[in-house]
């Protein structure tokens, strides 16, 4: 279902692909085992989740600002490498999911250093 109500950082493909990494991440701690929800599960989920919500939020301030955030994501970004390694280690996923993920970070970084780049050279 499409939303009639738009907001410009939703055309960010980088942003798109945070989405998708959350609900990536969101699936695969519903398997986690109960001792893990106040714990990794839920250290995994916030860090995963602040990827696109630092990049949603930074989106609407001034290119400085918009810098910063997007630092914020994608230190986020790299808590879910631990968090991935410490979930595949515990033997909560796969390797092939250990594998999905670090995929999905690596592109995920490149395209935030990507518009990172972008931010700062749009400023010279």
């Amino acid at each position: 279902m499409e939303s009639k109500y738009h907001f410009n950082f939703e055309e960010l493909k980088v942003y798109q692909k945070a989405i998708e990494f959350g609900e990536l991440v969101h699936e695969q701690i519903n398997h986690f085992p109960k001792i893990e929800d106040y714990r990794l599960s839920a250290q995994f989920a916030r860090a995963a989740d602040s990827i696109a919500f630092n990049i949603a939020e930074g989106s609407g301030s001034s290119d400085a600002s918009f810098l910063n955030y997007l630092r914020i994501a994608r230190d986020s970004s790299m808590e879910c490498v631990a968090a991935t390694t410490k979930a595949y280690l515990r033997n909560y996923i796969t390797f092939e999911q250990s594998e999905t993920n670090r995929s999905l970070l690596v592109e995920i970084n490149k395209m935030l250093s990507a518009l990172m780049k972008h931010l700062r050279n749009k400023k010279s």
